[in-house]
């Protein structure tokens, strides 16, 4: 099977299915501490590296849910030592370089800079550390690597940007592409996706790589745009996340539109949800954070446990990265979320509440979406 074709099989299958968020990884390879005789006992330290906070999904979901997770495996002895860059490549270098220091036993590590990141990973690796890529494929010699399968989010974006258009809009509607940053590897990807499916289908009139994902600098991209094509003449906005898609609402708004073309995004922020059910917002991705980051726990402690097995067997992918190839890899299913699906999924999931969601100013708005 193609490598689209197998996202495209993952997408089928993801839209019939929920994830719970007990979720333990690859089926058969969930065991707990006690399934093999493993070279260090529970008494280890996990190194956890996330990029930033303006995404909200970091200290809500992945930090709490990946602690967690360890501590369920190692009988609460063993420790994770957490540090955020804040959008900093150069003061994740320096945590990552502590954490070598203090060597601990494994490191997971979402990066802030693919690129500028791979000469720490190959210290810690000299150091005998292994470094598990999480969420983005950072260069140097990665162990292994766990993600969302990122063109699949870009194709299902795009998908769902034509599909609020009608299912066959004219190739001269006019669309503006507000992608991630640069420096982001999954944005590129997301990128590629998208474009696969956009391509020949709408014009994309302005497309912007949006510094650090940040929704301000969104926003000043959107009223850029604003001024180039017209306000009036803007059929659509695919925007590559739920953050950047809060600023290009308010660049919207604050242009005088008050009938919203339909907006794409991903990571299913409250905030975006709650704009899903006013209508402000048509789509996010679905991407359950916390079957992420509990697969990665299991990864890096079977990792330094020497369940060379089980590791395998959650690791069954491969990909490449601009300087290794064949990263054993975990990829894990996302599901376009829209009005239609809230109470399918993300509050069949846990992931939000009704009560979370569905605040005063967003009462009557639910009661109509069915929630």
């Amino acid at each position: 099977m193609s490598s689209r074709a197998r996202r495209i099989a993952i997408s089928v299958a993801a839209s019939l299915l929920t994830f719970p968020l007990a979720s333990c990884g690859v089926l058969g390879a969930s065991g707990g501490s006690d399934d093999a005789s493993p070279t260090k006992g529970n008494d280890i330290t996990v190194g956890l590296l996330l990029p930033e906070k303006e995404n909200t999904r970091y200290e809500q979901f992945d930090y709490p849910f990946f602690k967690a997770k360890v501590g369920d495996l190692t009988r609460d002895e063993g420790n994770v030592k957490y540090a955020n860059a804040e959008a900093s490549a150069a003061k994740q270098a320096q945590q990552m370089q502590q954490m070598v220091d203090e060597e601990v036993d494994v490191i997971v590590l979402d990066a802030v800079d693919a690129h500028a990141i791979g000469d720490s990973v190959r210290k810690a690796k000299d150091a005998g550390i292994p470094v598990i890529a999480y969420d983005r494929l950072a260069e140097g010699p990665i162990e292994a690597y766990i993600s969302f399968d990122n063109e699949l989010v870009g194709e299902v974006q795009g998908r769902s940007l034509i599909e609020a258009l009608g299912g066959d809009p004219s190739s001269s509607e006019k669309i503006v592409m507000m992608n991630g940053s640069s420096t982001d590897p999954n944005a590129k990807q997301f990128k590629a996706g998208a474009l696969s499916e956009l391509n020949g289908k709408l014009t994309i009139a302005q497309s912007f790589d949006t510094k650090d994902w940040k929704p301000e600098n969104a926003e000043a991209n959107m009223t850029e745009a604003i001024g180039k094509i017209g306000k009036k003449n803007i059929a659509g906005v695919y925007s590559a996340n739920d953050g950047m898609a809060g600023g290009i609402i308010k660049a919207l708004e604050d242009a005088g539109v008050t009938d919203l073309p339909p907006i794409t995004g991903q990571d299913a922020e409250l905030a975006a949800v709650q704009r899903i059910v006013l209508g402000e917002q048509y789509m996010s991705v679905y991407k359950s954070y916390p079957q992420e980051a509990e697969n990665a726990a299991e990864m890096a402690v079977a990792r330094v446990q020497g369940r060379d097995i089980q590791f395998e067997a959650l690791a069954r992918d491969k990909v490449d990265s601009p300087t290794h190839k064949g990263i054993p890899t975990q990829l894990v299913p996302v599901v376009a979320l829209t009005k239609d699906n809230l109470e399918d999924t993300i509050i069949a999931d846990g992931f939000y509440k009704v009560t979370d969601i569905c605040t005063a100013k967003f009462e009557a708005a639910c009661k109509e979406a069915g929630l």
